[in-house]
């Protein structure tokens, strides 16, 4: 199994969070525009407005900062499920399923050929969900959607229902990203919706 390149160093003051906030857009910014190959810690740096021994001092390599991203990633997804699941204006379960799936789409689509890299070229680097902590922290909340409307979800067991869920929209999200496909894209979130929605409530 491939040991997944750690930050060297936790930020634990604002500054030094900033610090790190700043070297990760730089990165992002320098994957997407120069691919793995065209991409240096120097550039990253030059991009970034820091010097490059700032850069070591949190990051070894650029293979670390490739991981960085995909947490990074996986923090920016538990944000978006928290901030879409808090709000209490959707009457139906199926109005929760399809905000989280449009904000899951659109987060997405802000860094598409970014994604394109990570999910392609790059994705041993992403630690697995069940030692992630946002990873673990996006299961638990939907877990608990799915707990308060249990008398419409057909699935008994609920853990289950939610790791199933959970990796058809993240493969059907990451499918319309990374393939591009020819349909508009409010098609493809009510399609994944719908995906969900039968496999939740489907009575044989």
């Amino acid at each position: 199994m491939l040991d997944i390149p750690r930050p060297r160093k936790v930020p634990r003051q604002a500054r030094s969070k900033n610090t790190v906030e700043i070297i990760l857009e730089a990165t992002a910014r320098v994957f997407a525009e120069h691919g793995y190959a065209g991409t240096n810690t120097n550039l990253i740096a030059e991009k970034a407005g820091i010097s490059v021994g700032s850069l070591y001092q949190y990051f070894q390599n650029k293979d670390a900062l490739i991981a960085a991203l995909h947490q990074r990633h996986a923090e920016q997804m538990q944000e978006t499920v928290e901030a879409v699941l808090s709000k209490p204006n959707e009457p139906t379960l199926a109005g929760h399923i399809g905000a989280m799936v449009r904000a899951l789409l659109a987060a997405h689509l802000l860094e598409p050929d970014l994604h394109k890299m990570l999910e392609l070229q790059f994705p041993y680097f992403d630690a697995p969900q069940s030692e992630n902590e946002a990873d673990k922290g996006i299961f638990t909340r939907v877990r608990s959607l799915l707990g308060e409307w249990r008398n419409e979800i057909v699935p008994r067991d609920l853990d289950l229902a939610t790791w199933v869920i959970l990796h058809i929209m993240e493969s059907m999200v990451h499918a319309a990203v990374i393939d591009a496909p020819h349909f508009e894209m409010a098609d493809i979130e009510s399609s994944i919706t719908d995906a969900v929605m039968g496999y939740l409530t489907y009575r044989p």
